[in-house]
């Protein structure tokens, strides 16, 4: 069994507990994303092709999205350490540059025996709209000195 708090610097979460972080998104967070991935698909570039698309108009790539949850569990909940083993994220509603999301994390489970979590996950545009929801595990390692 682990120690409680000894991988949770700020103690083991419980059912319930909740955190989000809030960020903007910017049209640069298309650029550096493609500098990451390689994804130069034209719905995030081409203006005039993204029109003609369901979306009417540049969408960011999901991953850019998706990257609050990763700030989420490893700044507030869980917390520093944290790591995901698996995610489930349906992709409801499309993101772009200017909107202001906020993701969402709740803990549903945690494991006695190892620091594992499984959370609730939600991505939320400023307008109220769910972007991405689904769910995810984590392992939070132990980050204190040996």
């Amino acid at each position: 069994m682990t120690a409680p708090g000894v991988a949770w610097p700020q103690g083991a979460p419980q059912v319930g507990d909740r955190a989000e972080l809030t960020r903007t998104i910017e049209a640069s967070d298309i650029l550096r994303f493609t500098e990451i991935s390689g994804d130069r698909n034209p719905v995030h570039y081409d203006v005039e092709a993204a029109a003609r698309t369901r979306f009417g108009g540049i969408v960011v790539q999901g991953g850019v999205t998706s990257a609050i949850l990763n700030a989420v569990v490893a700044q507030r909940l869980p917390g520093p350490g944290t790591v995901f083993l698996e995610t489930h994220w349906k992709f409801l509603a499309p993101c772009r540059p200017g909107d202001t999301i906020t993701g969402q994390v709740e803990v549903t489970a945690v494991r006695e025996d190892k620091p594992i979590t499984t959370l609730a996950t939600r991505v939320v545009r400023d307008d109220g709209v769910v972007a991405i929801e689904g769910t995810a595990v984590c392992w939070t390692m132990d980050l204190s000195p040996a």
